[in-house]
């Protein structure tokens, strides 16, 4: 597999993705990258980690869309950009994948406009892993349709059940629907309907309703909503672990008793983090595009773009793209239309 990486994009570029690129390699032996960004800084970036490999490729480009930069303007103006060209050299099927951890806005644009939706796909959606009780969790859409239609809404159920099967291996996933409430009726008109489709759906295993507050407690396996709610509870809960990790921190470092605790839970403290941790989960996909785009936190370390390159690597390895296709096209022969 050979994955295209936009060194440039991300808080900490290209340090951070040019790192999490030697990690990638050092763990999957036939693995090629393809790192899209300034040769220049690129090859220092290198050089300090004493790292030479016939496995890493450097595509030079002269141009960089910013993390604060109007999204559309960016892709249309700077078809140099490192974006641009890591999805250029997917669209021509020179790299299996890519992953990028920049501007969000402009990653989606550049996604649509370069790989193009799969026949079918009324709206491609961003899909991320979410940890559970015992398990973990995919939620969409979780920013690329503040809009969305309740069709949408049915059709994402399928795209994150495929996902589901093929990341998490599970055979059957259940899937919930974010409500306010887990009763039949509940909820606004968007919701309602999307309730009655998705119990319609012959493809999926609907659960029903779930709430916020129930989504972590491991009864689903899949959870749809439009992407301004889904946007608005993945970055309240990214809050939410912060403020818990910050205030523990805090209080704990204010008497000896504390400290004396917090080292004999240490082990406990670490793997809580380790499972709250959202670059342990590898970034998020744009679901629904005939491509593989995968989309890094920007704050993410190489420990983050190392994984957003595994997850890549893995879905390019197993043909997911031809399994959404095999799944929108079955639904649409025994017309379980969207």
């Amino acid at each position: 597999m050979k994955i295209a990486l936009d060194a440039m994009g991300g808080d900490f570029a290209p340090a951070k993705p040019v790192l999490g690129a030697i990690e990638a390699l050092k763990e999957i032996s036939d693995l090629e990258i393809i790192l899209v960004g300034k040769k220049e800084l690129i090859e220092e970036e290198l050089k300090k980690n004493s790292y030479t490999s016939d496995r890493i490729e450097i595509k030079d480009t002269c141009d960089i869309i910013e993390m604060d930069e109007d999204p559309v303007q960016g892709v249309r103006s700077k078809p140099k950009a490192s974006m641009n060209v890591m999805l250029d050299l997917v669209k021509s099927g020179e790299a299996d994948a890519s992953v990028s951890g920049g501007n969000t806005g402009a990653l989606i644009t550049a996604s649509q406009l370069k790989l193009r939706r799969i026949k079918g796909v009324l709206r491609p959606a961003i899909a991320t892993i979410f940890p559970a009780k015992n398990k973990q969790i995919v939620f969409m859409d979780v920013g690329a349709n503040a809009d969305c239609k309740p069709e949408f809404i049915n059709q994402f159920s399928l795209m994150g059940s495929v996902y589901a099967k093929e990341l998490l291996d599970i055979e059957n996933p259940k899937v919930g629907l974010l409500n306010i409430g887990t009763e039949e009726g509940k909820g606004n008109e968007i919701t309602r309907e999307s309730f009655e489709l998705l119990k319609k759906h012959n493809y999926i295993n609907f659960y029903g309703n779930i709430e916020s507050r129930d989504m972590m407690n491991g009864e689903v396996d899949v959870v749809v909503t439009d992407g301004f709610t889904g946007n608005m509870v993945l970055k309240a809960s990214e809050g939410v672990a912060k403020f818990i990790f910050d205030f523990l921190k805090e209080e704990i470092g204010q008497s000896l008793r504390g400290k004396i605790g917090a080292l004999l839970l240490k082990p406990i403290f670490k793997k809580m983090k380790k499972r709250m941790d959202s670059s342990e989960y590898g970034g998020a996909i744009f679901l629904g595009l005939n491509g593989i785009s995968i989309k890094a936190h920007g704050n993410s370390d190489e420990n983050g773009f190392k994984n957003a390159i595994k997850v890549a690597n893995k879905f390019a390895k197993d043909n997911f793209i031809e399994q959404v296709k095999v799944a929108i096209d079955k639904c649409k022969e025994e017309k379980n239309e969207f």
